[in-house]
Parts: C-alpha cells; sequence; structure tokens
C-alpha cells in the first residue's frame, strides 16, 4: 500500500509570521512545509534573508515539497509574456534558495486559447531545469482556464517534457466539476503534491471559494474514494493540508496545526 508523508501548506496558519510557521510545523511533527512568494517577499521587505529561512527549515528538519507560484505564463503573449517569464524566473530562484522541489505553475483567472498550452508549460519546464526547480501544473475549480484534472493533464502531456508533473486537490476536483476517475489517468510519480481539504455542506459546491475549505473530515467531500484513486495511481509523496479558512485562521496557530496533522494521520489510518 502507498504511504502518505504528511506536510503543512503554511496557508493553513496564514497570519501568524513565516518563521513562526516553519516553526510550528517542525514542532507538531510534520514532515514538510509548502511556501508560498509572497511570504519569502515578505520577509525579505522586513529586513530578512533568504538564508534565514533555509537556516529556520533545516532546524525544524522540514523539507520543502512546493512554493506557490507563478502566473501569467499561460495564456499571454509579446512583453506581458515576457514580464511574466522575468518574474517566473524571480520566483523559481527564491525556490532553489529555500531547497524546494516543485514551484506551482497556476493557470490564468480568464479564459484562454490552450491551443499552445503544452508549448507554454514546456517553455516554463525548461526554464525551471536551467535554475533548478520544476513547475507543477496546477488546475483551479473556479478558474475559466484549467479547471479539471483532464485539462492540466492533457496540457502536461503535451508539453512532452520529463519534469512535467500536476498537483492534486480534492477541493479542485469538486469545485471544477471534473470526474473523479480522471484521478486514475495520471501516474503517482507524475503528482508533485496532493493537497488535502474537505469540503462543507453548507452550500452548493460550485458556488464555493478557498475560504469555504475545512479540515478533512469535517466537510461531506468522497475523500474515501479520492484516497482510494491516489493510492490506485501508485502516489507515496506527501499530502498537505491546505486550507484558507479565516475562521481557523483566528485561532491558535498552533492549535490548528496540530488538530490538523492529528485529523491527517488519524484518516490515513483508517
Amino acid at each position: 500500500m502507498s504511504t502518505f508523508h504528511y506536510c503543512l501548506n503554511s496557508s493553513t496558519i496564514r497570519p501568524a509570521p513565516l518563521l513562526e510557521k516553519i516553526r510550528i510545523a517542525g514542532s507538531v511533527g510534520y514532515a514538510a512545509i509548502e511556501l508560498w512568494n509572497d511570504d519569502l517577499d515578505a520577509h525579505l521587505q522586513a529586513g530578512g534573508s533568504l538564508g534565514e529561512i533555509r537556516q529556520a527549515l533545516d532546524d525544524a528538519g522540514l523539507q520543502v515539497p512546493t512554493v506557490i507560484a507563478v502566473h501569467g505564463w499561460l495564456g499571454s503573449s509579446g512583453p506581458s509574456h515576457a514580464r511574466a517569464l522575468d518574474e517566473a524566473r524571480r520566483r523559481m530562484e527564491q525556490a532553489v534558495e529555500v531547497g524546494a522541489a516543485h514551484i506551482v505553475a497556476s493557470p490564468a483567472m480568464e479564459s484562454v486559447d490552450l491551443s499552445h498550452s503544452g508549448a507554454e508549460y514546456r517553455e516554463l519546464l525548461e526554464l525551471g531545469r536551467r535554475i533548478g526547480v520544476a513547475p507543477a501544473m496546477e488546475y483551479l475549480g473556479f478558474v475559466a482556464s484549467v479547471y479539471t484534472i483532464d485539462q492540466a493533464w492533457q496540457i502536461a502531456t503535451e508539453a512532452d517534457h520529463p519534469d512535467a508533473t500536476i498537483i492534486m486537490d480534492p477541493f479542485h476536483i469538486l469545485r471544477g466539476g471534473g470526474s473523479l476517475e480522471s484521478i486514475a489517468k495520471v501516474p503517482g510519480e507524475k503528482v508533485a503534491i496532493w493537497h488535502w481539504n474537505d469540503v462543507p455542506d453548507t452550500r452548493p459546491i460550485n458556488q464555493q471559494t478557498d475560504a469555504d475549505r475545512v479540515l478533512p473530515g469535517d466537510g461531506v467531500g468522497p475523500l474515501m474514494q479520492i484516497e482510494g484513486l491516489a493510492r490506485q495511481q501508485g502516489y507515496s509523496g506527501f499530502v498537505s493540508l491546505e486550507l484558507f479558512n479565516p475562521k481557523l485562521w483566528e485561532r491558535d496557530p498552533e492549535e490548528v496545526a496540530r488538530i490538523g496533522l492529528d485529523k491527517m494521520q488519524a484518516y490515513f489510518a483508517t
């Protein structure tokens, strides 16, 4: 049976300062933490350094599966595309400095022409290979461009590049309206990371936003079926607790991180 390893996406305890997020993740017992470029930038703007962050990660014994994220690369052209790649390069260099294996390649919010998306993703992958980090294709259930596994996997396949991977996420699978069975189309080694979360029954899934996400087991998502399909893929990497819930942000961040890890450990042990 595939073995999963536990990661904390730092968005789950967003109000905490970056170094505190890292300390919490390590002290609670996570093996890894996902970082955000916006947090890295804020730390630098406050007079800190990426070296401090790397040292904090080493002290906490944490891996960094991904840094989040690069934008604007998909469906753009001309000067705007060049600017997007310049910014992607900067963010990739940050990711390398903190030891990340992947950086998340986010799709456009608006509808774009996807006929060249494989080539655009390949361009990003080539840039990442030169810098030392692999961009992972993301689908987002609430955007108008790439919102299903099938779309993301087609882009990754058309890129025809050994570093191509995608991000998996229960919320986005359900929010985007794609088939759960599409999970099994993607080999486990082609999944950069599984984000993990649940959805409530407070309103229809096609109206939900990131803020609606709840802790695993606190919602009504078909997580058992999703887990089974993930195992069927042969996936054995990190499952990362990724929430953007303002109610959780009001609570003690260490308590939230600990409860989240307890829920994931109990869930995956059943």
